[in-house]
């Protein structure tokens, strides 16, 4: 075999070789980006799904944030108020695209389509945990792709309410005369919110009377009316007042009264019987309905003071309170037909000032309240230094020379104007109260808690 020969077939082999490596390679390739094309189309898949299910979460926190109960009501069955809550919501916003399966442990959400075309969608199931929690698992599909995000509700209490107010009020608010509503501490502790949904004049302010903190009103139409010219908002006069003054707000709760809660202690009856025209001392009493009195002497009152309705009930002397009156109406009656009237002098003391007795057992705890009475117009016309705690009624009027300082906020439930007049200078001092005033009830209301969030495999 020559030298010549050999070269020439070793060329061939290496040429067979070679194109082999190369088809090898090129099926590799073909393989290995068929494969990155599976690859990416899973992820897309996944993503897709993922996206899905944050949709439904967003969906289910629009829907969660809606929902509040009463604070009355039992922990046990918070979750199976949510469950009506949540369906008769769906039902009257006419959502038919969102079905629910509801027993006794859960609410299961069909799934909701989102796109029929790429088959993606989201369904999810709402459990309780315990009587404090809701946990909530929303699965997001594309095709054969799921996702399932775990996020968690606790349950909890509005946080913005009427007590960041000096006066709050549902009704238009009139000052007249020489009226000057003020904070002991800071302006803010005499802000003013005002609802007026029925009066589109939502403030009037005539004479020298003057808000040292900033006013928000909620309707959107409503303006305000400055005559005189030192009446003032914020510090300011004239046209400057009106930067102080926030129109379309939204409204803070105003909470649930309740009046009953303190109703055990009053086991001591004043009726027609009861002579209220004596100096006298009384303590933890109910004013039976329809007596009507008028306090005309020295009195000194300690502990509770419950009034049935109907009622008109009138300080006129000189009252020493220690503790709190309640009013037991109802919190729609706007009539005037109830009322608490102080048009003498009255001096109040905080609940922490009562003696450690067995009739005040637990009261002294029971904090940060002075006058608490649904349903009943409050007339203060009379002298008083200090009020130990809010003051909320239907209708409130300051007149004559009223004034001093309230510790806690003026609420008024009623629809109606609410009116301060004469020469009254009322000084808000709400420093360190960071509790809700005793025999208020606030909202229960789911809060989202976004460290709870995660992507679950089950």
């Amino acid at each position: 075999m020559s030298f010549r020969t050999i070269r020439k077939g070793s060329a061939f082999l290496v040429s067979i070789i070679v194109l082999a490596t190369l088809a090898a390679w090129a099926i590799s390739i073909c393989c290995f980006s068929g494969t990155n094309l599976q690859l990416a189309e899973n992820q897309r898949k996944a993503d897709g799904a993922r996206a899905c299910a944050e949709s439904g979460v967003e969906v289910i926190r629009f829907w969660a944030d809606r929902f509040s109960v009463s604070g009355n009501t039992d922990p046990a069955a918070v979750f199976s108020t949510f469950q009506s809550a949540l369906q008769q919501d769906l039902t009257y916003n006419n959502i038919s695209n969102i079905t629910l399966t509801l027993d006794s442990s859960s609410i299961n959400v069909a799934p909701v389509t989102l796109d029929s075309a790429q088959n993606k969608t989201f369904s999810a199931v709402m459990t309780p945990v315990g009587t404090d929690a809701i946990q909530v698992d929303v699965t997001g599909t594309q095709g054969s792709v799921s996702k399932t995000i775990r996020t968690r509700y606790t349950y909890g209490v509005k946080k913005d309410t009427v007590f960041d107010y000096g006066v709050a009020t549902r009704g238009a608010l009139h000052l007249s005369g020489n009226i000057e509503l003020e904070g002991v501490n800071v302006s803010v502790e005499s802000d003013v919110f005002i609802e007026s949904s029925t009066q589109d004049e939502a403030l009037s302010i005539i004479g020298s009377s003057q808000i040292a903190g900033e006013v928000k009103i909620t309707n959107p139409d409503a303006y305000v009316t400055m005559q005189g010219g030192q009446a003032s908002i914020g510090g300011e006069t004239g046209e400057a007042a009106l930067n102080h003054v926030s129109i379309g707000e939204e409204a803070p709760e105003f909470p649930e009264p309740d009046p009953g809660y303190f109703e055990h202690y009053a086991t001591n009856i004043v009726d027609s019987s009861t002579d209220t025209t004596a100096d006298a001392n009384f303590e933890n009493i109910r004013i039976a309905a329809g007596t009507n009195p008028t306090f005309t002497g020295n009195v000194n009152l300690k502990g509770i003071v419950f009034i049935e309705t109907p009622n008109v009930v009138t300080f006129a002397g000189n009252a020493t309170i220690t503790g709190i009156i309640v009013g037991d109406g109802d919190l729609s009656d706007n009539s005037g037909t109830n009322q608490v009237n102080f048009i003498g002098t009255v001096d109040s003391y905080p609940v922490t000032d009562l003696p450690a007795e067995e009739q005040f057992a637990g009261l002294q705890e029971e904090t940060n309240t002075f006058l608490l009475a649904p349903g009943f117009h409050l007339g203060f016309g009379g002298n008083f230094n200090t009020l130990n705690g809010a003051v909320a009624g239907n209708g409130i009027d300051f007149f004559g020379d009223a004034g001093g300082t309230i510790n806690g906020s003026v609420i008024n439930y009623s629809d109606q104007e609410m009116t301060l007049s004469g020469n009254n200078d009322l000084y808000f001092n709400r420093s360190g109260t960071t509790e809700i005033p005793a025999g208020f009830v606030q909202d229960i209301v789911l809060n989202y808690d976004p460290e709870s969030y995660s992507e679950i495999t089950f």
